[in-house]
Formats: structure tokens, C-alpha cells, sequence
């Protein structure tokens, strides 16, 4: 179900792309997957594919189903508005040149979205990401989201995150000046999404199957939404960040 909320958002949306559309390819909107080093930080290779295609035809985006793996370091961070980081393992910590970076890259507007594909809580992976968020803002802790977050509603109406697995359902973030600058399920997203090239679901979803699955699609079009038209609180869209964010993508 659409929110009425977000009629304007999702007008102003596909105004500005009409806008851009000379511009070519390189005025969609991409997603960016983090690489990093040790561990595994592809563990559903096909997924964000596929779900940049749900995007593009569910809403008003105009979505790129390429991704772009780039490192922390890599200055081209800063031309995309969400960074997905995946992994199912423990990884190596990150230089403190990368911490800044990537801080910076969260105060600017851009948003982390970490999705495990551990399924379990307190694995390597999860400790990874504690300790990055700890040294990324040491004075801030990982934070359960409420349900009544703008997250919950940015495109669809949704309760507790479900992927491959429903038996991790909280959201937590990271906060900044009101808005989530990072996000983190342990349902395994990406799980739910990943499809080979003959078309086939690469993964069972338990225990709710093609439901559940269609509700993990939803909540990577709430993400991303969330992502690019940020929050709306008291029912107004905050239409300077979008108009911000979208000149950042055709630079």
C-alpha cells in the first residue's frame, strides 16, 4: 500500500528525472556495494540487481540495475546516495583514513545500508559491523528503529524486517542530525532477492515463502526511498535534500 504522504515525493521524482534524462545512464540512480577486505563482501552477487529492477518498476526512479563495487577510499563514494554493505562473515577493520572517510561520507547525506546474511546474532559479521560503527561515531550506539519511523512507511506500510529469514525482524541505525545515516537488518535481504541467470530463486525463504519474499522487495524499495527523499516529518517533504540529492547524481 502507497502512502498518500508521498505522492509529492514520488511527482517530484519523476519530474526531475524527466529533467536529467539527456544526461544518459549516468543520471539513474546507482547503487554503490562497499568492498572490503577479509570476509565476504558479496554474498548474494545477483541481488541488488535484481531488486534495482523492482525499484524501477514498482516506482517513479529511474534505477540503474548495475552496481558499482567501490572501496571506502574511493572518491566516486560520494556519487551515490546509499552504500550497501553485505557480508556473512567476519571482515578486516578498516584503516583509519577509511573511517574518516566513510564518516564523512554519512555526514554529507549519504546512507549506509548494511544487510547480514549471517542469520544469527553475535556472529563475525555482526561483530565487524559494531566495531566499525563504534569507531565511525564513538559516541553514538547502534539504536532499535520503531515501527512508526518514516522507514516503516516510505513507500509501502511494513512492521518487522523479514528476507531469507523473518527470525531477526529489528531494524537498527545509526542517527544523524534526525535522519538514519546508517541502517542494519540481519534477515538476509539480499537472500530473498538473489536470482540466477535461468530466472530461479537462488534461496528458500523461511518460513513465510513468496510472502515473505514479496515483503523483502518492499523493504528494499522502503530503503531506498528512505534513502533518497529522506524523512517527512509532520507529513511535509523536505523538498530542498531531494532536490540536493538528485543534482549529486548528475555531476
Amino acid at each position: 500500500m502507497i502512502r498518500p504522504t508521498l505522492i509529492v515525493c514520488l511527482v517530484l521524482i519523476g519530474a526531475l528525472e524527466r529533467d536529467v534524462q539527456a544526461f544518459g545512464e549516468g543520471a539513474r540512480v546507482r547503487i554503490a556495494q562497499l568492498r572490503y577486505q577479509g570476509g565476504n563482501f558479496m554474498p548474494r552477487p545477483a541481488a541488488l540487481r535484481r531488486l534495482a529492477w523492482e525499484v524501477a518498476k514498482r516506482t517513479s526512479v529511474n534505477m540503474a540495475v548495475e552496481t558499482k563495487v567501490l572501496g571506502a577510499l574511493d572518491r566516486q563514494i560520494f556519487s551515490y546516495p546509499i552504500l550497501y554493505v553485505g557480508g556473512d562473515q567476519a571482515f578486516d577493520r578498516f584503516s583509519d583514513a577509511a573511517i574518516a572517510k566513510l564518516r564523512q561520507y554519512m555526514s554529507f547525506g549519504g546512507m549506509i545500508w548494511v544487510d547480514s546474511s549471517e542469520n544469527r546474532s553475535g556472529g563475525g559479521f555482526e561483530e565487524s559491523i559494531r566495531r566499525l560503527t563504534s569507531r565511525l561515531f564513538p559516541k553514538k550506539k547502534l539504536q532499535a528503529v520503531g515501527t512508526k519511523h518514516t522507514l516503516f512507511k516510505s513507500f509501502y506500510l511494513l512492521q518487522g524486517m523479514v528476507g531469507r529469514v523473518a527470525t531477526e525482524p529489528e531494524v537498527l541505525a545509526l542517527e544523524l542530525e534526525g535522519r538514519l545515516a546508517l541502517v542494519y537488518g540481519k534477515s538476509d535481504l539480499a537472500g530473498a532477492w538473489a536470482r540466477d541467470n535461468f530466472g530461479r530463486w537462488e534461496f528458500d525463504v523461511h518460513p513465510g515463502g513468496d510472502r515473505q519474499r514479496e515483503l523483502a522487495f518492499r523493504w528494499g524499495v522502503n530503503l531506498i526511498m528512505y534513502a533518497l527523499c529522506l524523512d517527512y516529518k509532520s507529513d511535509q517533504v523536505h523538498i530542498p535534500f531531494i532536490l540536493k540529492r538528485r543534482r549529486w547524481q548528475i555531476r
